[in-house]
């Protein structure tokens, strides 16, 4: 593990960070929510400093281990767990994990995590560049938002997407990736992992509505204001 200029305080919250990724990552793969690529990316800014913690799930062919990185918003690599190993990242590769979503958090202060993940019918959903309905009842109690957008011109950079998602409906939970998966983003680890799974879980019961007819919005009085 390289690791330069680092408070006690930062590595206890990167260890605290890693093992709750790890929990994140653990009932998701339970759910079969992750597609079989395994692909779980989460970024998280640490407090303090506001340097980004970076966590990749292993590839199905890898050892099975989270590795983490710490980079500062410009990209300097202030830790990398994966440098010593057989196939360690490029230099750009791990820089980039501090400069990826930047943006995001440096524009939106109530935005701490953002997740990247690819599931099958978000996957669905983004590969066929329509926007997602949230109708699914138990996704709803999580998210005031009833639509995921769809990021289709990659000519605009995603963070710049993402902004204008948020400038557009503050409660914007995430976006598909056209042909591609999904990103999401929230003050959490935990309450956007599970977002995803009931997202998830419900774009698979609005692609069989759709298939029996049409995709029905919810009736009136679904359940009581104790979410019961």
């Amino acid at each position: 593990m390289s690791q330069v200029s680092l408070s006690p305080s930062v590595i206890t919250y990167f260890q605290h960070v890693k093992s709750e990724f790890e929990k994140c990552l653990r009932f998701l793969q339970a759910s079969r929510t992750l597609t079989a690529s395994n692909t779980l990316q989460a970024y998280v800014r640490e407090p303090r400093t506001g340097h980004i913690i970076a966590l990749h799930a292993p590839q199905p062919w890898d050892d099975g281990l989270v590795r983490g990185v710490i980079a500062s918003h410009d990209g300097e690599v202030l830790l990398n767990e994966a440098q010593f190993e057989s196939s360690p990242l490029s230099d750009a590769q791990v820089s980039d994990r501090g400069r990826r979503y930047a943006p995001v958090f440096q524009a939106h202060p109530h935005v701490n995590v953002v997740f990247h993940v690819h599931t099958a019918y978000l996957g669905g959903w983004a590969g066929a560049h329509r926007p997602l309905p949230l109708r699914y009842a138990a996704s709803q109690r999580l998210t005031l938002a009833r639509e995921l957008p769809v990021y289709i011109d990659r000519t605009q950079p995603e963070p710049e997407f993402i902004s204008d998602c948020i400038r557009a409906n503050p409660e914007t939970p995430g976006l598909l990736e056209a042909n591609g998966g999904a990103t999401f983003w929230g003050s959490g680890l935990s309450h956007l992992a599970q977002l995803i799974l009931l997202i998830e879980e419900g774009a698979y019961f609005q692609t069989i509505a759709e298939q029996l007819g049409a995709l029905k919005t919810l009736g009136p009085a679904c359940w009581s204001s104790s979410g019961k």
